[in-house]
């Protein structure tokens, strides 16, 4: 199992693009790990509609033939524990995952309904950086639930 984390942008804050980049480092330490950064869009001139089409056809190409896991409001909601094992499940299945992170419009409506899973950060919209972090946060986090390590008590 190969683990894609395809995202809009780069994180702008410096102590938050450190922060990213730490906790991507731990999560591949338990999963093979491969984050895909596209460009973000510029919306001077265009829709948020617009923004999120053109942002959707850099992430479906960044994410190849894995399996997208839409990062949503709408989705499905994991405690850590759950999502430990919706993981490991995963890799037993030898199944490369993509978890897909929208720009700052969120993921365009056809990325997001033809995903074949969502699921949820938090109960509130997150900035997507922030989403960004959260995210490798609980990858790291259920690779220490999978192996007994202390990190998630």
């Amino acid at each position: 199992m190969r683990c894609v984390l395809a995202v809009v942008g780069r994180p702008r804050d410096a102590g938050l693009a450190a922060a990213i980049q730490d906790y991507e480092s731990r999560a591949a330490r338990y999963w093979p790990l491969e984050v895909k950064e596209v460009r973000e869009e510029r919306a001077t001139s265009l829709t948020p509609d617009e923004v999120r089409k053109r942002e959707a056809v850099r992430l479906r190409e960044a994410v190849g033939s894995a399996r997208v896991i839409a990062c949503d409001e709408g989705g499905a909601s994991y405690t850590s524990s759950a999502f430990s094992t919706w993981l490991q499940k995963q890799r037993e299945a030898a199944r490369d995952i993509a978890f897909v992170i929208g720009g700052a419009f969120g993921l365009d409506r056809t990325l997001r309904d033809a995903a074949p899973e969502r699921m949820t950060l938090a109960a509130w919209t997150l900035p997507h950086e922030l989403a960004r972090l959260v995210l490798v946060e609980q990858l790291y986090r259920a690779g220490t639930i999978g192996r007994g390590e202390p990190y998630h008590k």
